[in-house]
């Protein structure tokens, strides 16, 4: 189990050692050891599955690491039914995306770099869902948020992207903050910080604790996975190259939240109150990010709105309960699949356009890109749920299970799940129209053409994953069953059943058929400039719903003012009063320098008058 972590560690470090030595097979390195760990993956799945009884966890002590007092922590790994579902993920598309990316950054004078970077990730991300402990998840999550700094700005040179990247790694920190906490907590409360010690601990925990925890789980998982509202680093971490927005903002560190929330089932499903602010963060965020997304002409804008929304869908099913983490995990596998794929595809798109990412200057690229046009739309078929793709699997049980929740609450839940469902149809549908159907609109400097085969190979892949997944993750309850003894999804309470799954199901396809209806109508000819009289919520959703603007007057302006403030009171205050001590002791220092004349008469008379002053003082002390 350790060399899935090992290897591409080693890797990424064998390649930033040897520098420009390695550029000419460096990519090649990587990715042969991207597929080597999937393989290694791969063989841990089917021995896995080979097992019997429920419970198939199996842990590898690798050293002993902290033992300070009460506080012991091994490194140690652990490998169940929800890791090994998120090591074939994060190896599977991991390794499709370095052999995209072979081709994609092949003219980069700094591949070497890239590929070494794109290693760390796979390690850090890897060590994130095999740490058996909260502390060991910890180090795993930190790593993943530097390699993701380094990666959104690689092309540093570039002043914006810098800025993103910066954006990203602050935005990550605030999250992290709350992990941190919630692992002293955990330790005050139980003794222990790994998951075993914590969950049993939990059952006998107060209500306070449990919740105090849980909020700040949420709070690490909404940093790491853009929700609300801590998602407003993602749309600026499409600085990055694409291939790095398709692995870690579709696929992979982005879902890290969700399985935060997974594998810390036991808190949230002691504590109403966690549960609450889990589906709450949900709602918001897959309305929010839907919203943003109808506004977007940048394609890698949009598809990242998209990934917010899509993601909020996730975190609202880990708040609904133990069948909910299920449905949870099938959205995030069928997510990785076409999302991924997606991503790729705008790539792609933008490699034979001139890099160009400007959905307006687009137009009829499917005649010219047929490959990219067809698993670019296999992807979209997907994500609206459109059966039989795997969005209509995974994402219809989502909402299904929202709306069984019952009562006023249900009907809530369920209705934005729906609506977000219409909004995603709508958005989705303007990227493909306006980059694939239609006239032309690109200038005569472009010359769009079909990406080679090192490109389009996993692009098919990841298409075909987006038809098949679903189907195969949902069949027979496969994936339901196989989390079971992870998160208790025996002990669920069965909800009052609000509508049947056909009418669900035919419900969200009226939705999306909507959706896409009026987008069609709506974008069937557009000006290659986006027009600038347009509605308060069209300017609201371009300016991302405001919330740089908001962070800016909440935290950036009151943040720089306390700066000043504080750099103002260390040079007048602190450091004045420093200065003045020194200016009143020079001018004492003066006064007392002219009586220092050589002259004996004047010590004589210093001398007496001292004298004088002694006599007065017991004078009157003695009176």
């Amino acid at each position: 189990m350790v060399y899935l972590i090992a290897l591409p560690l080693l890797s990424a470090a064998l390649l930033l050692v040897l520098g420009r030595i390695a550029d000419k097979w460096g990519h090649l390195l990587a990715t042969f050891i991207s597929a080597t760990t999937f393989a290694i993956g791969v063989a841990e799945f089917f021995s896995m599955h080979g097992q019997s009884g429920g419970n198939r966890a199996v842990t590898q002590k690798v050293f002993e690491w902290i033992a300070v007092g009460n506080l012991k922590v091994d490194a140690s790994l652990l490998l169940d039914q929800l890791s090994i579902c998120f090591v074939l993920l994060i190896t599977g598309v991991g390794t499709l995306i370095h052999i995209y990316s072979i081709a994609y950054m092949e003219h980069d004078k700094d591949r070497r770099r890239f590929f070494a970077y794109l290693n760390l990730f796979i390690a850090a991300m890897l060590l994130l869902v095999l740490g058996d402990s909260y502390l060991n998840l910890y180090v795993g999550w930190e790593g993943v948020g530097l390699a993701s700094y380094l990666l959104i700005g690689f092309w540093n040179q570039n002043p914006a992207y810098a800025v993103a990247a910066k954006k990203a790694f602050i935005a990550n920190r605030v999250g992290d903050v709350g992990l941190s906490i919630a692992i002293m907590i955990s330790f005050a409360q139980f003794g222990t910080v790994s998951f075993v010690g914590v969950k049993a601990g939990a059952a006998h925990a107060s209500p306070v604790a449990l919740s105090a925890i849980g909020a700040m789980l949420l709070l690490a998982a909404a940093g790491k996975s853009a929700q609300f509202p801590l998602q407003s680093w993602l749309g600026d971490a499409m600085a990055g190259p694409t291939p790095v927005s398709a692995l870690i903002h579709a696929a992979t560190m982005v879902t890290a939240g969700v399985y935060l929330i997974t594998r810390s089932n036991f808190i949230f499903d002691a504590s109403s109150t966690a549960r609450i602010l889990v589906v709450t963060v949900g709602v918001i965020t897959l309305l929010f990010g839907a919203i943003v997304g109808t506004a977007k002409d940048d394609i890698k804008k949009a598809l990242a709105a998209s990934t917010m929304s899509q993601i909020g869908y996730m975190i609202l099913a880990t708040g609904l309960g133990p069948v909910g983490y299920a449905f949870a995990i099938m959205h995030l596998l069928t997510h990785g699949f076409f999302k991924a794929g997606m991503f790729l595809g705008a790539g792609s798109v933008m490699h034979g356009m001139e890099d160009e990412v400007n959905m307006r200057k687009y137009g009829g690229l499917a005649r010219l890109m047929p490959i990219t046009a067809v698993t670019f739309g296999l992807g979209y078929l997907a994500i609206l749920g459109v059966p039989p793709f795997a969005g209509f699997y995974s994402k219809d049980k989502i909402i299904e299970t929202a709306f069984n929740q019952g009562g006023g609450k249900g009907i809530l839940l369920g209705g934005a799940a729906l609506i977000g469902a219409g909004i995603t149809a709508f958005y989705m549908t303007r990227v493909v129209v306006l980059t694939f159907s239609g006239a032309r609109r690109w200038k005569d400097g472009a010359h769009p053409h079909e990406s080679s085969i090192l490109m389009w190979a996993p692009m098919v892949v990841l298409a075909i994953g987006s038809v098949a997944s679903g189907f195969l993750l949902s069949f027979g309850s496969s994936l339901v069953n196989w989390l079971q003894p992870v998160v208790n999804a025996s002990n669920a309470v069965g909800g009052k059943e609000l509508m049947k799954p056909l009418v669900v199901s035919l419900l969200a396809l009226v939705v999306v058929i909507l959706g896409a209806g009026y987008a069609i109508t709506k974008y069937r000819t557009v000006p290659d400039v986006a027009p600038e009289k347009v509605s308060l919520f069209t300017k609201a959703a371009r300016k991302d719903l405001y919330q740089d603007d908001l962070n800016d007057a909440l935290l950036v302006k009151p943040g720089k003012a306390l700066t000043l403030g504080l750099v103002a009171t260390d040079n007048y205050v602190i450091d004045g009063a420093v200065r003045l001590v020194g200016w009143v002791l020079s001018e004492i220092s003066d006064v007392l320098r002219k009586i220092q004349n050589g002259y004996v008469r004047t010590y004589a008379l210093i001398m007496l008058a001292g004298i004088f002053i002694g006599a007065l003082i017991i004078w009157v002390v003695t009176a």
